[in-house]
């Protein structure tokens, strides 16, 4: 083999090396948020849905969910909207066992005041039965 084709082949074989060394110490984020990490005050959880059951809210609900949470929990709220893939939080499906759990109160304070990832909607949902109408669309979704 000449000297040159060696050298040809040399460097594209080290650059690969390189890189699956580098892969095999260089471990993938993983997301470790879980429900389990919201410290979620008394209040919120022993919070009441004053609009609990009210289908004249569905409609206000479904749009709401399309316009603030569809492109990250999805269409039915698996967590596979088109912005989850680049979110490092693990986004429990609103059909899980452990979600559909909780009270009113603990998805109101994840869905409204938000954490981390999780932005805050306060501001963009200011009306407080805009706010229960969106609680029971999610709550809808299992």
């Amino acid at each position: 083999m000449k000297k040159g084709k060696i050298k040809f082949l040399t460097y594209p074989l080290v650059v690969l090396f390189s890189g699956i060394l580098l892969a095999a110490f260089v471990s993938p984020t993983e997301s470790t948020e879980t429900l389990d990490n919201w410290d979620i005050p008394a209040k919120y959880k022993e919070m009441k849905n004053p609009h609990a059951g009210d289908k004249s809210l569905d409609r206000v609900g479904k749009m709401l969910y399309a316009k603030h949470c569809k492109s990250c929990h999805g269409n039915v709220g698996l967590g596979d909207g088109p912005k989850a893939a680049s979110m490092t939080a693990h986004m429990i499906p609103f059909n899980d066992a452990k979600f559909q759990a909780q009270t009113d109160g603990e998805i109101y304070y994840q869905s409204i005041i938000g954490m981390d990832e999780m932005p805050n909607f306060e501001k963009k949902i200011p009306d407080e039965e805009d706010r229960w109408a969106l609680i029971n669309f999610v709550r809808s979704l299992k």
